[in-house]
This record gives structure tokens, sequence and C-alpha cells, in this order.
């Protein structure tokens, strides 16, 4: 997760990579860094992509990852 500063103020944008192609398969932008902008971001590259269940996700292990909530989803997609 990253931020940037705009004429509004500071928005936060969540990425997610796919690590073989490279590719931005998902992202987020919102003007918190709560768990649901990670949840937005995972949700829309699983959507994309429809990966196979086992998944693995690389974060940078912040506290929006770590979460109750982010777990539960990642449950939901089967993924790791």
């Amino acid at each position: 997760m990253t931020y940037v500063w705009t004429l509004q103020g500071w928005l936060y944008v969540a990425v997610v990579i796919d690590l073989f192609s490279r590719q931005v398969v998902g992202w987020a932008i919102d003007d918190h860094m709560r768990t649901s902008l990670c949840i937005k971001a995972l949700q829309m590259a699983f959507w994309r992509r429809k990966p196979p269940p086992g998944l693995l996700l690389h974060s940078d292990r912040g506290s929006q990852y770590a979460g109750r909530e982010c777990r539960q989803h990642l449950a939901v997609m089967r993924m790791e």
C-alpha cells in the first residue's frame, strides 16, 4: 500500500500484482488506509483472474492484511 498527495489531500492506494506476469490485477483507492481498502483490491484481483484454490498472497505484512477481516475474506476466496 502506498499514498499520494492530491489537491483534495492524501489518497491511499492498494495494488495487487501478479508476481509471474508483473501485471497489476487489482487496485483500490480511498481516503483511508483501513482493511476495507485492501479487501477491495483483493476482490478485484480475484474476480479478474479467478485463481485456483490455494493461491498465496504476499503482502507487506501491514495490519490491514494481518487482521481477522482480511483473513476471513482470503478464506472465502480460498487463498492463503
